[in-house]
């Protein structure tokens, strides 16, 4: 049975990708109470691509799949606003949405399955070499990930779409895929 929950969502011209980091600067009420929320609860929140509309004003129309963003660090940024960093966690699917007073949309999400346990086919093992030599090339903070990591086709797949120069759509088409094997067959079909 899965499980559905109320999530406040945050739209954006960005798609999040479970485990990937995002910097917000946050400064409309809606968000600033949004962030509190999170906070008192120590709870995320949902970012969802905008399909219609704009980041700022009224509230836009998001996609219907999106990722929990949980918040790892925050500052104030020198304009005075509110800065945030927030990484990926789990992924969601948007049942409905209302609109609070304030013009926080919140979703009722129904969570996604994490993918299987099954290591990288064979099919993808290029997929794999290929991240682990972009990631020897480009550092950062996958690049001391374990070997095991680079067998796993959840977080081949997530670190491809994260590090490739994908649009924001083939981003979302892959958020939408529950089977991470199908994802890989995406990325193979996009980069050929």
């Amino acid at each position: 049975m899965p499980t559905i929950a109320s999530l406040p969502l945050f739209p954006l011209r960005t798609v999040l990708l479970p485990g990937a980091t995002l910097g917000l600067r946050v400064f409309e009420p809606r968000y600033l109470d949004l962030v509190r929320e999170c906070g008192r609860n120590a709870s995320g929140f949902g970012i969802c691509l905008i399909l219609q509309g704009e980041e700022v004003g009224a509230p836009a129309t998001p996609a219907a799949f999106g990722t929990e963003a949980r918040i790892e660090d925050f500052g104030t940024g020198e304009d005075g606003l509110l800065t945030l960093r927030v990484r990926g966690a789990r992924r969601f699917h948007v049942n409905r949405t209302r609109v609070r007073d304030n013009g926080l949309l919140v979703g009722e999400v129904e969570w996604r399955a994490a993918g299987d346990a099954d290591p990288v086919r064979p099919q993808h093992g290029l997929l794999s070499t290929m991240l682990q030599s972009l990631l020897d090339r480009v550092g950062g903070e996958y690049a001391q990930a374990p070997p095991s990591s680079f067998d796993d086709p959840d977080w081949v797949s997530w670190r491809l779409a994260e590090l490739l120069p994908l649009t924001d759509t083939q981003r979302q088409q892959l958020l939408q895929d529950d089977d991470p094997h199908a994802r890989l067959d995406q990325l193979l079909a996009l980069l050929s």
